[in-house]
């Protein structure tokens, strides 16, 4: 498609402005990340952050691995956060890619790991540039709004609520919209073995990965037999400590008997809508894709043949 320079030049300020915007709201996150107060949360129970979770998840991931989702402070000289660390809920993956944070205090690992995050958005638009260059400027842009900024302006929170509380509470949705984005990107440029590994790692929380999917085989369709694997192994090596004795069994107690609850808070709606949409652009393509029909009526023909 031939775009000319003046409006690739458009578009190119456009993404910087939500950028920039997202940055404002960075920086009216940042007194947040120190705040103790009720936060998102609607008990109003005073809370320590949510990226309170992942700082000493990962201490027990490498000192204490059976209890990596216990509820509130152990004691026995994990990292000590008031008034007590929140309860980590994701798959252990998770715990690989930021475990380097641990070399850092708490408060500045928090700040290390949003600023990290933070960069990464430059790269998600980028990757959907490149995904969706064939649907037109003006859709690829409003499809970048969505996911580099989702903006509800207001009083307090900036011009996003979501990445308001994303920065505030240290939260990992815009790393994870980008692994998941990278897994697509690797799919859609025929590099199945490696999106099924980004993936992977993506699905550290799984109702995000699983809307990513379709996405997934959607791209992967010619090469599932190579994606597949890859998805499956590195999910299963990368979340092996699930199998060290009472890790397992207290990830599963977390997820499936537990009272905690993991509504769609606002940071959530980044990934959400993000793949949402995503699907929504290219729905035309998934009908055809997954034309069960011409499927079967191939594979049957196949099997005829070889019959």
């Amino acid at each position: 498609m031939h775009r000319s320079r003046l409006s690739l030049s458009l578009f190119a300020l456009g993404v910087a402005a939500l950028i920039v915007l997202n940055l404002s709201t960075f920086i009216a996150a940042y007194p947040e990340t120190y705040a103790l107060s009720p936060g998102i949360n609607t008990s109003g129970h005073i809370l320590a952050k949510d990226f309170s979770a992942y700082y000493v998840a990962v201490w027990r991931l490498w000192n204490n691995p059976a209890h990596i989702y216990a509820v509130g402070a152990l004691g026995g000289g994990e990292p000590v956060i008031n008034p007590a660390p929140e309860t980590f809920k994701y798959l252990p993956s998770f715990l690989l890619l930021t475990s380097p944070l641990l070399a850092l205090t708490y408060q500045q690992a928090l700040l290390a790991f949003d600023i990290f995050q933070f960069l990464l958005l430059p790269l998600m638009a980028l990757l959907l540039y490149r995904m969706l260059e064939k649907k037109g400027l003006a859709l690829t842009f409003i499809v970048m709004v969505i996911a580099l900024l989702l903006p509800f302006p207001t009083s307090h929170w900036g011009f996003s609520p979501s990445y308001y509380w994303q920065w505030g509470e240290g939260q990992a949705k815009v790393l994870e919209t980008f692994l998941l984005l990278l897994s697509i990107y690797l799919a859609s440029r025929g590099r199945p073995v490696l999106s099924g590994v980004v993936l992977a790692f993506g699905f550290f929380d799984p109702r995000f990965g699983l809307l990513a999917v379709p996405l997934f085989v959607m791209y992967n369709w010619k090469s599932l037999k190579l994606a597949l694997p890859s998805l499956a192994g590195a999910l299963v090596l990368s979340n092996v400590v699930l199998f060290y004795p009472g890790t397992g069994a207290s990830f599963v107690n977390m997820v499936f008997l537990s009272s905690l609850s993991t509504p769609l808070y606002y940071y959530s709606l980044i990934p959400f809508f993000t793949f949402v949409v995503l699907i929504f652009v290219n729905l035309k393509e998934m009908i055809v894709t997954f034309d069960y029909y011409e499927v079967f009526k191939r594979y049957t023909k196949s099997w005829n043949i070889q019959k």
